[in-house]
């Protein structure tokens, strides 16, 4: 009979063998000890079929949208399908069930012009009069954190984590380790460049951080920037931008970066690889941007198209 070392055993599974961050094992343990919780004495590993109807209709019941509905789905099948190979279970209790659909939301995106304003904002920070030199260098960092995000579109947790070697190289090209410890190669565009070096110039001239390996160091645990921060400060940006600071977050850059490559004839495969995405079904989301170009396109390049 199963045991309740399953789930450590799940978990250390996923560690060692797909490489899962520490995050995303919390989010299953979270995940399976909820549906644990919602069986009561009957034991995680042993639970059936009807089981798990019964807790996607509690989830419903609790108010989960179709998109947290489905990841713990596939946290349960994903830990099912270890128990039935590894010889623990006699069958997998979740292979006949399927995930609710998800609403075709559409990410939110920042049109050019917003992220223009945005950039131009950051800089024009930079050079404005500061009442300390410890200011002029977190107006420049701010500068450098949007300058680089839209220029490679990196998860805000890459981002915030990248080495300070990353500037101090004279390259096009700078090496990402993404989810799973997947590592792939983005390109940085003449202004992230020179806003990066311009940001260790300064960071060096203040003395700070001297010793830290990050580009972006900070006092706090993790010794780096953290994305809440980031985030905090980028709301900030937006405002003295005039743009909506609702609908600003460093994840709806990394959209916009891929929404706008897109949009000027980038392949989907490609932005797929800059993203890191492991499925080309991630990156299938931004079809819209293609589908607005295609009809574009035929509107005004088709023989038969209305003058």
């Amino acid at each position: 009979m199963a045991t309740g070392f399953d789930l450590e055993n799940f978990l250390e599974m996923l560690a060692a063998e797909r490489g899962a961050a520490e995050n995303t094992l919390a989010g299953y343990r979270r995940d399976l000890e909820d549906f644990s919780d919602f069986l009561g004495r009957t034991k995680l590993a042993d639970a059936n079929s009807d089981h798990i109807s019964g807790y996607m209709t509690d989830l419903t019941r609790r108010g989960f949208a179709e998109t947290s509905q489905a990841r713990r789905l596939s946290a349960l099948k994903q830990f099912y399908k270890f128990l039935y190979s590894e010889g623990s279970r006699q069958d997998d209790p979740t292979r006949t069930l399927s995930a609710p659909k998800k609403r075709g939301s559409l990410p939110k995106v920042l049109s050019m012009d917003d992220v223009d304003r945005l950039i131009e904002t950051a800089r024009l920070q930079t050079e404005a009069s500061h009442k300390s030199s410890a200011a002029a260098l977190r107006a420049q960092r701010m500068y450098t954190l949007i300058e680089v995000l839209y220029a490679t579109g990196l998860r805000v947790s890459e981002l915030v984590a990248l080495p300070v070697t990353a500037a101090l190289r004279d390259v096009r090209l700078i090496e990402i380790k993404g989810k799973g410890g997947k590592e792939r190669l983005v390109p940085l565009s003449h202004a992230a460049q020179s806003a990066m070096k311009m940001y260790v110039g300064l960071r060096s001239a203040e003395g700070a951080h001297d010793n830290s390996p990050w580009l972006f160091p900070s006092h706090g645990g993790s010794g780096h920037l953290t994305r809440q921060h980031f985030g905090r400060d980028l709301k900030d940006l937006a405002a003295a931008a005039g743009l909506d600071s609702s609908k600003v977050s460093p994840h709806v850059l990394r959209h916009a970066f891929a929404s706008h490559l897109l949009q000027n004839g980038a392949d989907l495969r490609v932005v797929q690889q800059l993203l890191g995405h492991a499925d080309i079904s991630t990156t299938q989301v931004y079809t819209h941007v293609l589908d607005e170009r295609l009809r574009e396109l035929v509107e005004t390049a088709h023989p038969l198209a209305r003058k």
